[in-house]
């Protein structure tokens, strides 16, 4: 088990355990291997488990990894059979020291004024004492006269087409004219 912080101007494969952070130029952690920390290298081939942060230009998730964290890259590749879960995001510089901060969180400041403005609440008191209700006056109410219905006009015939069905117009382009024809409409 090694823990620190391994740097490298050339390869470096992990079979082992390591806790700490890796600077390289390219990284296979093999699938044997457990890694936890952050990762900084050209290109990055994950065969084993990771826990952390991996930044690379070239990322290669094969079908044995585990990796579990935040991956930043500029091209992703992963292979059936592989595990990630977490965060990863397409970066343009994904070695600069930015880019592995994540942006700071502004609080929530509206745009405009909604105009939403707390209603007011009201007041409780007392009920006001009860005067006596006031009696109710009758009125007199006259049905009108009762008269005969009046009959109602008979509806006008509805025209029909040469095969007897009720005829109705229709607009339609020409390719479905014909159509219209041979179904008989």
């Amino acid at each position: 088990m090694v823990i620190g912080t391994l740097t490298s101007t050339g390869d470096i494969q992990i079979d082992g355990r390591v806790d700490g952070d890796i600077r390289s130029a390219s990284v296979t952690i093999g699938e044997k291997a457990n890694f936890q920390g952050e990762i900084v290298a050209e290109e990055c081939t994950i065969r084993g488990r990771v826990q952390g942060i991996v930044r690379a230009r070239k990322v290669q998730l094969s079908g044995t990894c585990h990796m579990e964290g935040t991956i930043l890259h500029e091209a992703l590749a992963v292979e059936v059979g592989a595990f990630f879960e977490g965060n990863c995001r397409h970066c343009a510089d994904p070695l600069s020291e930015v880019a592995g901060k994540p942006e700071p969180r502004t609080t929530f400041e509206p745009k405009r004024d909604l105009g939403i403005a707390a209603a007011p609440q009201p007041q409780l008191s007392a009920p006001a004492p009860m005067a006596a209700a006031p009696q109710p006056q009758q009125q007199q109410y006259s049905a009108p006269p009762l008269s005969a219905p009046q009959p109602q006009p008979a509806p006008a015939p509805t025209p029909t087409n040469i095969f007897g069905r009720p005829q109705v117009t229709r607009t339609t382009s020409t390719g479905s004219l014909l159509g219209a024809i041979k179904s008989g409409q």
